[in-house]
């Protein structure tokens, strides 16, 4: 008898934790490490934000067991703020308060999978999903698209995909790790082929207000109503609002959905932190500024990435459009030497630039993309200029 599960066993840890961790681990050590790898704003969380889970420490109501599925005002504000930032009309019963983003996507997957059931994963593809699937008993069907296309699926690949096992589609635009955004029209096309096949929608909306240039954000469920009934969003306030450790997302969904996964949560974790979700309301309710202002600064980043890696040799970038992610492809790089070693893959490409140069990137096997890494620039000006600076040289020769 094993001493754990073969189901858990099977779990490998979050490659893109692990090399946040031991980067953080090393610029504790002492050395100046420049750090790709973490999928958070460097901001930190706006003072009214702050100030509204300080009062809520204070409050005794916030001190007590609150509803497994959410504050009922959080709830409200949740569909409030649904319809106005998506135009998809809501109500509060619809959704489900949850511990971070990476809850509401492994609860989504536990509500709608049997044994057996396939799901769609459009590649390259964030970490969490495959293993979010997979312990739901599912079984995650990569559809890959590269840089040709725009990291962009088709219609014509998804119905390749398909069998009769097929139950979800999943949609993640703005991505993570590559910062595609899909057209409306490409939306409506995935869309109308799921309601078509009656396929599940599972979408991921984090990054909706992280969309720059020409490039617009859209909803699965608003381009094609016929499909909303088998549609579930997950979101959270982690991105929007550099809310990444209070820990707080949710999923919006049929009521019965909703509702089987409000039971699970019951037996699970129960609430949300009410102090985090006492933060998430006036994150939701209030001034909006400090949106536009970490948009911005992320959209200069993003022209700054794309002007730094111009001509260096072995890498390929397409511009990102969304999200705060560059997903360089780094073939032109492999198999040949760098100061004495030889990187046949990315995982070893990885290696060699925190090992010669202190620059901590996240390999793409771990997005099911080899050949690529993912660098996310949310971080400052300086220390994104200083690390791409000491990629190129050392490629350079």
């Amino acid at each position: 008898m094993t001493r754990v599960s073969a189901r858990i066993a099977a779990i490998a840890e979050s490659a893109t934790l692990a090399v946040d961790a031991k980067a953080k681990a090393l610029q504790a050590a002492g050395q100046a490490v420049v750090n790709f790898g973490a999928g958070e704003p460097d901001f930190p969380t706006p003072e009214h934000i702050v100030e509204a889970a300080v009062a809520a420490c204070r409050d005794p109501r916030n001190h007590r067991y609150t509803p497994a599925a959410g504050l009922p005002e959080l709830r409200e504000a949740i569909a409030a703020k649904t319809r106005r930032d998506s135009g998809y009309e809501v109500g509060a019963g619809q959704v489900l308060v949850t511990n971070g983003g990476k809850q509401a996507v492994y609860q989504t997957f536990a509500a709608l999978l049997d044994p057996g059931d396939e799901v769609l994963l459009p590649a390259p593809y964030w970490t969490t999903y495959p293993v979010a699937v997979a312990l739901a008993g599912g079984v995650a069907v990569p559809v890959f698209a590269g840089v040709d296309q725009g990291f962009r699926v088709t219609v014509d690949q998804l119905e390749a995909a398909r069998t009769p096992r097929t139950k979800v589609v999943l949609v993640v635009s703005p991505s993570n790790p590559t910062g595609a955004v899909y057209s409306a029209g490409e939306l409506t096309a995935i869309g109308q082929w799921a309601d078509a096949h009656g396929l599940w929608v599972v979408t991921d909306e984090i990054y909706e207000h992280l969309v720059y240039g020409e490039a617009a954000f859209h909803s699965v469920p608003v381009l094609v109503p016929s499909v909303a009934d088998r549609t579930v969003v997950v979101h959270g306030v982690a991105k929007t609002y550099a809310m990444t450790g209070w820990r707080v997302g949710w999923m919006v969904g049929p009521a019965d959905v909703i509702k089987a996964a409000a039971n699970l949560q019951s037996h699970s974790t129960s609430n949300v932190a009410n102090v985090s979700q006492r933060a998430a309301l006036a994150a939701l309710t209030g001034d909006q500024t400090s949106v536009a202002t970490m948009r911005a600064a992320f959209d200069r980043r993003r022209r700054l990435m794309v002007d730094l890696f111009a001509g260096v040799p072995g890498v390929e970038l397409a511009e990102p459009e969304g999200a705060f992610y560059a997903f360089p492809s780094f073939a032109g790089a492999l198999g040949r030497p760098i100061r004495g070693r030889v990187a046949t893959d990315t995982l070893t490409l990885a290696e060699l630039f925190l090992d010669e140069v202190q620059v901590a990137v996240v390999p793409g096997e771990a997005f099911g993309a080899p050949g690529y890494a993912r660098l996310a620039y949310a971080l400052g000006d300086d220390d994104l200029v200083e690390g791409v600076t000491r990629i190129a040289k050392l490629l350079a020769g």
